[in-house]
């Protein structure tokens, strides 16, 4: 990276790589969400100076490519499991700061008892949480999170409620318990919602500073090629489709429920 380039936070610098990701090219598919999430939290970690005091814990999905771009400590969980490995780890070394970063197949489907308790108990830890609807490495499945009508190789015909069931909303779950401190639902596929997703993430490692307590940013994401679409058709479906059922902002801040979200 060019020494000469202004600090991230500059406002005279459109782009610059964080010193914070590996030099390992980006093997994500086109349009994927992740490598815009694994760029903003890694340069979140550099303008706060933690580099050397942040742990990372990814599970199985394509959460788990995160150890190739984080250049940080990082450790790996079983699928499912994050949340308690995180858990563990904070509480041998409370002053470090630790996040989990997850998928919605992991989150909310092996791992939601993991999920669940560790907010209700307010462990001292942030969750970051991507949600693109569907089974994004293993073949396109119907995940927890797939909206009614969505097609999945499991789903083909569309998700329905006789079936299927309903959608699992976990983060209006998550921030009903009274141990989550901070809760917010985010995305990155846009310039105005990457400065916001930022700030969510700023925000969260300072309330794990102040040891307020559980925080988790549900980043609602696409999967171009499990959704069998082009990135900006992808795009412009969740959009359309997705935001209805996830709406983006806050729903929990300070500890107190935001308005209510649909």
């Amino acid at each position: 990276m060019n020494s000469e380039l202004p600090p991230l936070d500059s406002l005279e610098c459109v782009w610059a790589k964080p010193s914070t990701l590996t030099d390992t090219p980006m093997h994500y598919c086109p349009g994927c969400g992740h490598g815009v999430v694994h760029k903003i939290l890694m340069e979140v970690i550099q303008e706060l100076h933690i580099q050397s005091e942040t742990i990372g814990v990814a599970p199985v999905g394509c959460s788990v490519f995160a150890y190739y771009y984080m250049d940080i400590d990082m450790q790996e969980a079983a699928h499912g499991r994050a949340a308690a490995v995180a858990t563990g780890i904070k509480r041998m070394l409370p002053d470090k700061y630790v996040f989990s970063y997850q998928g919605d197949g992991d989150l909310a489907a092996i791992g939601t008892g993991e999920t669940i308790h560790a907010a209700n108990r307010g462990e001292n830890i942030l969750v970051i949480f991507i949600n693109n609807a569907i089974y994004g490495m293993t073949g396109g499945q119907m995940a927890p999170t797939t909206i009614l009508g969505m097609k999945t190789t499991t789903t083909p015909e569309g998700r329905d409620t006789e079936t299927q069931g309903f959608p699992f909303k976990i983060t209006e779950l998550i921030a009903m318990l009274p141990g989550a401190y901070y809760v917010t639902r985010q995305a990155v596929h846009t310039p105005n919602v990457v400065r916001q997703f930022k700030k969510a993430v700023t925000k969260a490692f300072q309330y794990q500073k102040d040891k307020k307590g559980y925080c988790l940013i549900e980043v609602v994401s696409n999967c171009p090629s499990g959704w069998k679409m082009t990135p900006l058709e992808s795009n412009k479906w969740m959009e359309q489709n997705m935001f209805p059922v996830y709406p983006l902002g806050d729903l929990k801040v300070d500890g107190k429920l935001t308005e209510k979200k649909s």
